[in-house]
């Protein structure tokens, strides 16, 4: 993530807990944001919309609605996220802080109309009214927005600014509905209304805290794409990842919990209501990496690397070697124990607490959550030794480990319908117990190998891939100079 380990570095330096609980929030924020913002416009929204007695069926399609334009968004986003979170890192160390602006700019001219399209067709088809179906559209568009600023904003060290940005969408969203609901009556355009206010609000705040901080050179707005030929790697990474985390929730919608909720809407609410609270777990190893992992592990990290570039000898180079791995190692059981604490504490406290919400938990939804918790933690550590991975530029076996992790828990979840609907959560479960012990397997086997890696499986002259991404720059830039 582009910057924030500085900065990180700096807020755990200081003593205390609120220097503490303000380094984790920070790193929560810059890496769940908009997605925790989603899980909370989704519960307070409906929730105001059932108090100001919006009927079931309404409430069932406000939260598909919800739910499909953070899912479609995501997974448009994620083709193109971890290529530009490289560009974004290289601009920064090559010190061309002018040019991230521009290539923010110039990702969004191609995210949004192709996305903008694809959605349409959907709306177009999806047996809503029409003002419903632009209100899902401006929510679309938002989140396209939202997610590629995530990417930019771990450069910005303004921590408060972030989190203000969270807090004036939820009061504005939330006051949107209140206030539409009270003198215009409850209704399901008020309340996506509402939900656009807020991530309207967020994204117009971010916008000025990204303009300013980086300066912008108003050139090289499309200067990303031979990053796209270079590191093609990570998009399959970034798709297949979303894959795998995703398919089982459409799957369920065609199983015998689903509904069909109108037009192309499908739901299943026991299901979903499980997952989207058995999801929200990972939050614990997503933030303690970013926070622990990366802190502490990226110093030996790049003292390793530094020593190859002529300044080390062989027995400093194997020292800085062996406290490298150490600290990988103590790293990486320290998040892993975590998320396990997590997990159990959250299947016995945790389920407690869900039953008392008015949710409607019933035993059924209480086995799906046990199964789905499991997984998504099993997801969650697994989805770190990938990180790592990447972080050693292995990307073959971190592109193989999100590739199978993406098929086995589509396949396997399309298998689980020939079951019984009590078992539907085992096959999302079971990827993932694959996917963490391929990704460790993988992981294990490479840092054995590591100076061989570094040192023989790099080409001797530096190749520069040429494909679609290139040629398409080259074209953009013959044109723009013509005009």
């Amino acid at each position: 993530m582009a910057g924030i380990g500085f900065e990180l570095k700096k807020l755990f330096r200081a003593t205390g807990v609120l220097s503490m609980l303000k380094a984790y929030g920070y790193t929560g924020m810059v890496t769940a944001g908009p997605m925790l913002l989603g899980v909370l416009f989704l519960l307070s929204i409906n929730y105001i919309g059932r108090v100001a007695g919006l009927q079931k069926p309404e409430q069932d399609l406000l939260v598909c609605m919800i739910t499909y334009c953070l899912l479609a968004s995501m997974m448009l986003n994620s083709v193109f996220s971890m290529v530009m979170t490289r560009y974004i890192a290289d601009l920064l160390y090559e010190e061309k802080e002018k040019d991230v602006l521009p290539s923010m700019e110039g990702i969004l001219g191609f995210e949004m109309p192709f996305g903008g399209i694809l959605w349409g067709i959907f709306l177009a088809n999806a047996g809503i009214d029409l003002m419903l179906c632009i209100l899902n559209f401006i929510l679309f568009m938002e989140l396209l927005v939202a997610w590629t600023q995530m990417s930019y904003l771990t450069a910005v060290k303004d921590y408060k600014g972030i989190l203000l940005s969270y807090v004036y969408a939820i009061i504005f969203s939330v006051l949107t509905a209140l206030f539409g609901c009270a003198f215009l009556g409850v209704s399901l355009h008020i309340l996506m209304l509402s939900v656009s206010v807020g991530y309207g609000v967020m994204i117009v705040y971010d916008m000025i805290l990204l303009y300013g901080y980086f300066p912008n050179s108003m050139e090289n707005h499309f200067a990303f794409l031979p990053w796209f030929d270079e590191y093609k790697d990570l998009m399959l990474i970034g798709f297949f990842t979303n894959i795998g985390l995703f398919s089982h929730l459409v799957i369920a919608w065609m199983s015998d919990v689903g509904i069909k909720i109108k037009g192309l809407y499908y739901g299943a609410p026991q299901h979903d209501v499980a997952a989207l609270f058995a999801f929200i777990t990972i939050l614990v190893t997503t933030i303690n990496f970013v926070a622990s992992v990366e802190v502490n592990f990226y110093p030996k990290y790049r003292k390793y690397y530094d020593l190859f570039n002529g300044t080390g000898s062989i027995v400093e180079i194997e020292q800085a070697e062996n406290e490298m791995l150490t600290v990988l190692e103590h790293e990486l059981v320290y998040t892993a124990r975590r998320q396990f604490y997590a997990t159990a504490l959250i299947l016995s406290v945790g389920l407690v607490l869900l039953e008392r919400l008015p949710l409607g938990f019933d035993s059924l939804m209480e086995g799906y959550f046990r199964v789905l918790s499991v997984g998504y933690g099993a997801y969650a550590v697994g989805n770190v030794l990938m990180l790592i991975l990447m972080y050693f530029t292995d990307y073959e076996d971190a592109r193989n480990s999100a590739i199978l992790f993406g098929i086995s828990s589509t396949v396997l979840s399309a298998l689980s319908l020939m079951l019984e609907v009590k078992f539907y959560g085992f096959a999302f479960a079971f990827s993932c117990i694959i996917y963490l012990v391929f990704t460790l397997n993988r992981l294990m086997s490479y840092t054995t190998k590591l100076p061989y890696h570094i040192l023989s499986t790099q080409p001797i002259v530096a190749e520069r891939r040429y494909g679609f991404g290139c040629k398409l720059y080259a074209f953009i830039s013959r044109n723009s100079k013509s005009a």
